[in-house]
């Protein structure tokens, strides 16, 4: 897999996973450092491959997420003679699987399907000697998973004669879930980063102010949408499902090939649409917060926020987490990217602030009627060269 030698985060948090007495781990770094290297390395080393049973669990937030890592150990666990089962594995919605117990060594999926594995008793956890929660802040939150993280922990804390190791990964840890995982999962080793060590400067930020709605889409028509093709992908954030459609079809019919991800499509559709952008079939993929989080596409330079993000129930409450994630997709393990803000009103122009503050970053102004402008800081960020 080319590795030449660890990154930080790996160099830190793996002889702690490694070595007996295999204590718990809550650890915090950015976005495309490696962390899934650490926790895949780590369940690699607590499975034995004679016995046939379920010996590791990793729980994603997202389907998308899971088939991710799933890739990831199939690569990096090659010659270790392990099988995993999975959750976004067609085999398991066949009407026999469903009763089939999983002798696999390795098991990674969404909470909800887990437990049903659980509850229906096809997931044995007797033999279960190490628990990941990928993009633990996520699991661990209100607002997310935490219910059904804890229901996965105290089946475990049942099942077993002895609590399985447990290692929370994730860019973001609010103070909030920093507190409640410091709780939940004791005894841990923590390392954990300060906000300002986070804004990720490999990655270059500008905001763009537009006047209205259908400026932004002459912004990515007209300015944008013409880079492109000499800068890698582009993943465009959008905050509901609705608009994500709206934009493609806005888009595609203004003659650009976009394809489209959001939570509401079948499971086949999303499958197929990942699929494309990883292989390289499409440039510009239009997103809402599904693909947020956890999606490694080396060749994604470009993150554009066509609305920023901010809380569910408080729209002018910007979510700094999400941020941080969103435009961590580009400047993947140390390579360059680069993220535009579209700006419409005073709200919009008010999260970002809110943003650049609690990061200590500042986020630049690239004027909209600046028609050379935006290849300018493209070339700044690394991305294109004037030859381009």
């Amino acid at each position: 897999m080319k590795f030449e030698r660890p990154s930080k985060i790996q160099g830190e948090t793996l002889p702690m996973i490694l070595t007996p007495p295999y204590r718990n781990l809550i650890a915090q770094a950015h976005n495309g450092s490696g962390k899934t290297t650490c926790f895949t390395l780590g369940m690699l080393s607590r499975v034995d491959p004679t016995s046939q049973s379920p010996q590791a669990l990793c729980i994603c937030p997202t389907r998308e997420l899971a088939i991710q890592n799933v890739n990831v150990m199939e690569k990096m666990g090659k010659y270790a003679n392990i099988s995993i089962a999975y959750t976004a594995d067609p085999r398991w919605t066949e009407r026999a699987s469903r009763r089939d117990k999983i002798v696999d060594q390795v098991v990674i999926g969404t909470p909800g399907k887990v437990l049903g594995w659980m509850r229906e008793k096809q997931l044995n956890c007797a033999g279960m000697k190490i628990l990941v929660f990928d993009e633990a802040d996520q699991m661990m939150d209100t607002d997310g998973h935490r219910v059904d993280s804890l229901k996965i922990m105290k089946h475990l804390k049942t099942s077993t004669k002895q609590m399985p190791q447990v290692l929370l990964f994730s860019a973001t840890f609010s103070e909030r879930v920093k507190d409640f995982s410091t709780k939940v999962v004791p005894n841990a080793n923590q390392i954990f980063l300060p906000a300002h060590e986070l804004s990720l400067d490999v990655i270059k930020q500008y905001r763009v102010n537009v006047t209205s709605t259908d400026a932004k889409e002459v912004l990515l028509k007209e300015k944008i949408f013409p880079l492109c093709d000499k800068i890698g992908q582009t993943i465009i954030f959008v905050r509901t499902r609705e608009g994500c459609k709206r934009l493609m079809r806005a888009m595609n019919a203004a003659g650009y090939k976009c394809t489209a991800i959001e939570g509401g499509m079948d499971h086949a559709d999303r499958d197929r649409v990942v699929k494309e952008f990883r292989d390289g079939l499409t440039k510009i993929l239009i997103s809402t917060d599904v693909l947020s989080r956890g999606l490694d596409v080396s060749t994604v330079t470009l993150v554009i926020n066509y609305d920023m993000p901010v809380e569910h129930s408080n729209p002018r409450q910007p979510n700094f987490e999400t941020y941080l994630h969103r435009i961590g997709r580009s400047g993947r393990f140390g390579k360059k990217g680069a993220a535009f803000n579209l700006l419409l009103g005073a709200d919009e122009k008010a999260v970002l602030d809110s943003i650049a503050d609690h990061f200590d970053h500042p986020v630049p102004e690239v004027k909209f009627e600046d028609d050379d402008a935006f290849e300018k800081v493209l070339e700044e960020a690394g991305l294109m060269s004037k030859e381009d």
